[in-house]
C-alpha cells in the first residue's frame, strides 16, 4: 500500500479504486481502525437495501446490519470479525446473517482483510460479502429431494446412482458378499379380501415403515418391496440378524399391541436370512431401471421365510456360521429341510426368545 493512500483517500468516490469497487456485484465496505464505515459500494447498497448516504460515517457496531451467527448470537460487539481482523491482521472468512433494511435476515459469506500502510500498521479493514440466499435455497431443496428419493429407493441405490451421474460412467454389475433379509406378511391375501384395500394399505405401511426404520438403524438398505414382502440387504450378517430379531421380538409385538388397542387384528410376519454372493447391478430398460440384487442368495432367503414360524426368524447355515457365538446361541437347529428349487437340502436355524426354547 502506498504511503499516500489514507483513510481519506479510501473514502473518496472519484478515484479509480472506487469506480472498480462500485462495478462489483459483491458488497464491499471499508472501515477505519475504529470500525467507522468510510466506504460503501453499490453492491452493498443492492444487497442490504441501505444507501451509502445512510451508512457512511456510522460505526459498524451501531447495529446498521446487526449481524448474528448461525445460532442467532449477536456479533457486532464482542465477537465482530472485523475486530479480529484489525487486531491480528489475519484474513477472516465467515458465514453471517445481517439484517436487510426491510427487516428480514439473510445469509452472506464474508471475507475481511486488513489494509496496511508502511510505517503505520493496520489502518483499515475491507469486507467483501455475497448474498448466498439462492445457494442456501438450492441446498435446502437438494436435501429435501435427497430425502424424498431415498423414501423410494434404498440408500445404496441412491448413492450409486449419484456416483454414476457424477462420473458419467455406466453402471456395471458386480459380485458382492451380502446378507439378504426377506420378510413376508403372513395371511395378507386373506386379510385384504376381508378388510378391504384401505386397511390393507395401512397394514403394509405400518409394517414397511417399522422395517425401514430398523433396517436403516442397523446399517442396511431396503432393496425392494414385492407386494407384501420386503427384501433388505446388509454388508454385515450380524446387522441383518439383529435387525430381524428386533423386528420379531420387540417392534412387531409393540405394533400389534397398538393395533389391538384400536380393535385391529394383529400382523404376522415370517423372516428368512441368508448370506452369500449376489449380483448387484442395474435391472431394467429405457426409463425404468432399478439397482438391485439378484441370485440364489435372494431366492433361498425367500424360501427360508416360507419355512419360518410366524413371528420368528429362520437363518441359513451360511448366515449362522458368520455370527458371533452369543448371537448364534439365540437360534436352535431345525435340521435339514428340502427347499423348492434346490437339489441339496438346506441346514436351517430358527430363532428363540431369550430365556426360552425353540418356538412352538
Amino acid at each position: 500500500m502506498n504511503e499516500d493512500i489514507t483513510i481519506e483517500e479510501l473514502a473518496r468516490r472519484d478515484t479509480v479504486l472506487s469506480t472498480v469497487m462500485d462495478s462489483l456485484f459483491d458488497g464491499v465496505y471499508i472501515t477505519d481502525n475504529a470500525r467507522r464505515i468510510v466506504f460503501w459500494n453499490r453492491g452493498a447498497e443492492a444487497i442490504t437495501g441501505y444507501s451509502a448516504e445512510e451508512v457512511v460515517g456510522r460505526f459498524c457496531h451501531d447495529a446498521v446490519l446487526d449481524h448474528v451467527d448461525g445460532e442467532n448470537c449477536p456479533l457486532c460487539r464482542d465477537r465482530c470479525p472485523i475486530v479480529r481482523c484489525l487486531a491480528t491482521g489475519e484474513n477472516v472468512r465467515e458465514k453471517v446473517y445481517p439484517r436487510h433494511k426491510s427487516g428480514r435476515r439473510f445469509p452472506v459469506v464474508t471475507h475481511i482483510s486488513a489494509l496496511r500502510a508502511p510505517g503505520s500498521g493496520i489502518v483499515a479493514a475491507v469486507e467483501v460479502f455475497r448474498d448466498v440466499s439462492a445457494e442456501e435455497a438450492l441446498e435446502t431443496l437438494q436435501k429435501k429431494f435427497d430425502e424424498l428419493m431415498q423414501s423410494f429407493v434404498s440408500k445404496s441405490t441412491y448413492e450409486r446412482v449419484l456416483a454414476q451421474a457424477r462420473s458419467g460412467d455406466a453402471a456395471s454389475a458386480e459380485l458382492r458378499d451380502l446378507t439378504v433379509f426377506y420378510l413376508d406378511v403372513a395371511g395378507f391375501t386373506a386379510f385384504s379380501e376381508t378388510n378391504g384395500p384401505l386397511a390393507a394399505v395401512r397394514l403394509l405401511n405400518d409394517v414397511f415403515g417399522m422395517c425401514g426404520l430398523i433396517t436403516r438403524e442397523h446399517r442396511g438398505d431396503i432393496d425392494k418391496f414385492i407386494g407384501d414382502a420386503i427384501v433388505a440387504v446388509f454388508q454385515d450378517p450380524e446387522d441383518a440378524v439383529r435387525a430381524a430379531l428386533r423386528i420379531a421380538h420387540e417392534a412387531l409385538p409393540a405394533l400389534n399391541a397398538a393395533r389391538l388397542r384400536e380393535g385391529l387384528p394383529p400382523v404376522r410376519v415370517r423372516m428368512g436370512v441368508h448370506s452369500g454372493q449376489v449380483v448387484q447391478g442395474v435391472i431394467g430398460t429405457g426409463d425404468r431401471k432399478d439397482l438391485t440384487v439378484i441370485g440364489d442368495v435372494v431366492n433361498l432367503a425367500s424360501r427360508l421365510e416360507s419355512l419360518c414360524t410366524p413371528g420368528e426368524v429362520v437363518v441359513s447355515d451360511a448366515c449362522h456360521a458368520r455370527l458371533s457365538p452369543g448371537l448364534r446361541d439365540r437360534f436352535v437347529a431345525r435340521g435339514s429341510v428340502s427347499v423348492k428349487g434346490r437339489v441339496t437340502p438346506a441346514e436351517i436355524y430358527e430363532s428363540r426368545r431369550e430365556g426360552g426354547g425353540a418356538p412352538a
